[in-house]
């Protein structure tokens, strides 16, 4: 399956991936997908928002138990962060029909489309509409950076955008899901763990900065008759790394536009996407308020005018305790170990799900802790591992 997947989307030059949402390399991940499912016998299904599914059993029984994952990547990213948790899913089902497993409930296999919000600027996308907490009237605002909108974008690929919304029905029919994913940060490795158990995902979300000033000629102007953008938005970069060191937590500006964007021409507009995190609402709160109120200081001093735009938030989100509880006693069955449990500053289809049905993740090794970079890796010992140990999950859970 890694063969197979290896070479869609992948940028020779980087050597990372660009799987955008609905675009050729998407599409090629999406018939991987199709092809995995049909050649296991499984009811394959596409629901309104784009998410595909593989079936064993009828999920209209109900109380299913669900795992996958994403296969869109960031700019350039990595091969695991949401495939490893699709391809892990398919090879867990591989594995307990060599064990001749039996299950009770049905079991699903899920690929969430635009997960990673590359393209139109928002996280989980096929899982906000489906959950309803991304509107039909939002959605279709989106627009990448060349001006075309999610439904342009959802029809060119052959969905139909007006279909899409909030799915409560099919939520309804699902017991418990159950996200694999590779460890974005180095806590397994650190332990010496192969596997660990999600705890929560910290709150987060983006703001936009707009610092507008006044394009003018770059040699002629006067430095004192300037309106920079560009000043006030590189103070309030540092401004961002300083309030996050005092917080404990993680900001980053780590996308800017710029207008007219040219070498000898003093910018009008400097757009810049701030991602911040933390272990708690509060602390998130005074990182974020302390970067708007630098942002404001430092556009007055240049004769800039700011505008913030917070374009998306998810809180806290504490996976079920009681599914956690489940998830160590299976993997802790027969053996003296502890699989370690461990938070994390990353969102996740399942921290989305978690509000409507109960959630769990499974994270497996990663030794370099890079994630959403070429970098990103991780072992096929660890990788059997995490197979072997979401088999163990899928097994207890579906059984019963």
């Amino acid at each position: 399956m890694w063969a197979q997947l290896r070479p869609i989307g992948r940028h020779a030059a980087s050597g990372g991936y660009r799987r955008f949402a609905w675009s050729g390399a998407d599409a090629d991940c999406r018939g991987w997908f199709e092809a995995q499912a049909r050649s296991r016998g499984l009811a394959y299904e596409v629901d309104r928002n784009g998410n595909q599914w593989a079936w064993l059993g009828d999920p209209a029984d109900g109380d299913a138990v669900v795992t996958g994952s994403h296969l869109d990547s960031v700019p350039d990213g990595g091969a695991f962060d949401g495939p490893l948790g699709v391809v892990s899913a398919f090879a867990a089902l591989d594995e307990l029909r060599r064990r001749g497993a039996r299950f009770g409930k049905p079991l699903g296999i899920v690929n969430f489309g635009d997960e990673e919000g590359a393209r139109f600027g928002l996280a989980c996308v096929g899982s906000r509409l489906t959950a309803g907490a991304l509107t039909v009237e939002q959605a279709h605002r989106l627009t990448d950076g060349d001006g075309i909108t999610l439904p342009q974008a959802m029809e060119t690929a052959g969905y139909d955008p007006d279909a899409i919304g909030p799915d409560p029905e099919r939520l309804d029919r699902i017991g418990a899901f159950v996200e694999l994913h590779v460890e974005q940060g180095r806590a397994l490795d650190l332990s010496g763990d192969r596997v660990g158990i999600a705890s929560a995902i910290w709150p987060h979300g983006r703001w936009r900065f707009d610092f507008r000033g006044e394009a003018n000629h770059a040699g002629t102007t006067r430095l004192t008759d300037r309106r920079d953008p560009m000043l006030s938005y590189a103070e309030t970069v540092l401004a961002a790394r300083r309030e996050a060191e005092l917080a404990g937590a993680v900001a980053t500006f780590g996308k800017i536009a710029v207008e007219p964007n040219g070498v000898n021409a003093i910018p009008s507009l400097v757009r810049g996407w701030l991602d911040s995190r933390a272990a708690d609402q509060k602390s998130l709160d005074t990182v974020v308020d302390g970067v708007r109120e630098a942002a404001r200081t430092h556009a007055r001093e240049h004769g800039v005018t700011l505008d913030v735009e917070r374009e998306s938030f998810t809180p806290v989100v504490e996976f079920d305790h009681a599914l956690r509880d489940e998830l160590a006693r299976i993997l802790g069955t027969g053996t003296d170990l502890k699989v370690p449990v461990l938070g994390t500053g990353a969102g996740h289809d399942a921290g989305i799900l978690s509000g409507h049905v109960p959630t769990a993740m499974l994270f497996v090794r990663n030794p370099t802790g890079v994630s959403h970079s070429p970098a990103e890796s991780a072992t096929e010992d660890d990788c059997v591992a995490g197979v072997l140990a979401l088999a163990d999950v899928l097994e207890g859970l579906a059984r019963t």
